[in-house]
């Protein structure tokens, strides 16, 4: 499982032109599942980010989660985080989940993070969507529960 971690002033994702998850400060994730994914990887990932310390302190350091700063998070399903663009010029998204087990384990995630207390909110799974946000810092991570990077 793979995510994108932005650290956010505010986000919102629409479709149609409707908003459907709107946070303000917190954490934007786009949550990508892999083929051999399974429970345990979502719930390494929502585990770490929820205690990511990259919120500033008083003194000004990263040194803070999102629970301790009392943020949100908007959780944004992207199988494209599964692309392969070593060879030509169209990725491969072969080890990109199938929708079945992607919808399940994207909703697994949610269902962990939330688990731990913050308000999530969502995207719609397997809609086209538009994704606004104001990253602060910026601050942008990327996580793979089998730590390739």
């Amino acid at each position: 499982m793979r995510a994108v971690v932005q650290r956010v002033a505010c986000a919102r994702v629409r479709v149609g032109g409707r908003a459907v998850g709107e946070i303000g400060r917190g954490l934007l994730v786009l949550l990508g599942v892999g083929r051999d994914d399974t429970e345990a990887d979502a719930e390494y990932l929502a585990e770490k980010i929820v205690h990511l310390r990259i919120f500033e302190d008083d003194a000004g350091k990263m040194n803070r989660s999102l629970l301790e700063v009392g943020g949100e998070m908007l959780v944004v399903s992207q199988f494209t985080l599964y692309g392969d663009c070593r060879r030509g010029r169209r990725p491969s998204y072969s080890e990109a989940a199938p929708p079945e087990r992607a919808r399940a384990l994207y909703e697994y995630f949610v269902e962990k993070a939330r688990q731990y207390g913050p308000r999530v909110e969502t995207g719609i799974f397997q809609e086209m969507m538009d994704v606004e946000l104001v990253n602060v810092g910026p601050v942008t991570l990327l996580l793979d529960s089998r730590k390739q990077f």
